[in-house]
C-alpha cells in the first residue's frame, strides 16, 4: 500500500489473453470523433467522466457485459490476446515525408482509422506546402488528431516532434461517422506493461485494441471498423 503522499504511477498493464489493468486513477471519458456533413473527421468532443478506482480493468476482447470494464468473459470465450506488435521504437518504423520546414512520419501498421488525414487534402500532399503558415497549421492539425500516432509532425528547426497538450488519460473512442466503436485512446505518455513484463515505448498518443480483432495487438489496427464494434454507451 502506498503511503500517504505517495502517489502510484499511472500505467496500463495486458494481462495475458486478459483485461487491460489501469493503476493510478487515470481519468476515463468518451472521446467522439466529430465529423462535418460529409462524413469527414474534424475534431474530438469529450464526453463525461467515468468514475474509477485507483485500479480497474479494462475489457480486451470486445465481448464484456459490463463495458468497458471486464466482467471476466474473456475467461468464457477462451479469447486469445497473444501480442505481436513490434516492439522496436517508433522513429525506426516509419516513412518519412519531407517537407519544406516539417517532416511527416508516417508508421501504417498502428493506424487507427480515424480519418483525420483526409479532410482538406491528404496530409501526405499537403506536408510538401507547409511552408504556407496556413497549411502547416492545418497539417499539425490533422496529424495531432491521429489517436493512434502513427502520423508525427517533426520541426525541422529543431528537431523535435510537435504535438497536441494532452492530459495523461484514457479515452473510449466512438465514431459516429463510420457507424462503431473505436480503441481505446492512450493519451499524455502513459506507461504500456506487456504481459510478459516488458515496457513497450511511451508516446505521447496511441491506441490500445478493445474489439478483440486487432492483428496488431495490443494495437488497434481498425479492425473495429470491419467487424462492427460496438461498445453500447453511444446515445
Amino acid at each position: 500500500m502506498s503511503e500517504i503522499g505517495e502517489t502510484t504511477e499511472m500505467s496500463i498493464t495486458v494481462t495475458r489473453n486478459g483485461p487491460y489493468v489501469v493503476t493510478g486513477k487515470i481519468p476515463l471519458a468518451k472521446q467522439t470523433i466529430e465529423a462535418d456533413a460529409e462524413g469527414q473527421s474534424r475534431d474530438w468532443q469529450q464526453g463525461p467522466e467515468f468514475e474509477v478506482e485507483e485500479t480497474y480493468a479494462l475489457c480486451r476482447c470486445g465481448h464484456s457485459s459490463n463495458k468497458p470494464f471486464c466482467d471476466r468473459t474473456h475467461l468464457q470465450i477462451g479469447f486469445d490476446g497473444t501480442e505481436v506488435a513490434s516492439r522496436e521504437p517508433y522513429v525506426e518504423q516509419v516513412d518519412v515525408i519531407e517537407g519544406s520546414e516539417i517532416d511527416l512520419t508516417d508508421q501504417q501498421s498502428l493506424c487507427a482509422s480515424g480519418r483525420f488525414c483526409d479532410p482538406d487534402g491528404s496530409i501526405w500532399a499537403l506536408i510538401d506546402q507547409s511552408n504556407d503558415p496556413r497549411v502547416r497549421k492545418l497539417v499539425e492539425r490533422m496529424a495531432g488528431n491521429c489517436p493512434s500516432g502513427r502520423l508525427v509532425i517533426w520541426d525541422k528547426s529543431t528537431g523535435e516532434p510537435v504535438e497536441p497538450e494532452l492530459e495523461k488519460s484514457i479515452g473510449l473512442v466512438e465514431d459516429p461517422a463510420a457507424g462503431v466503436s473505436g480503441p481505446l485512446w492512450v493519451r499524455g505518455g502513459i506507461t504500456i506493461r506487456s504481459s510478459d513484463g516488458q515496457t513497450y515505448e511511451v508516446r505521447h498518443r496511441v491506441t490500445l485494441c478493445r474489439c478483440g480483432a486487432s492483428n496488431n495487438k495490443p494495437f488497434c489496427d481498425g479492425s473495429h471498423i470491419t467487424v462492427g464494434f460496438r461498445d453500447g454507451l453511444a446515445p
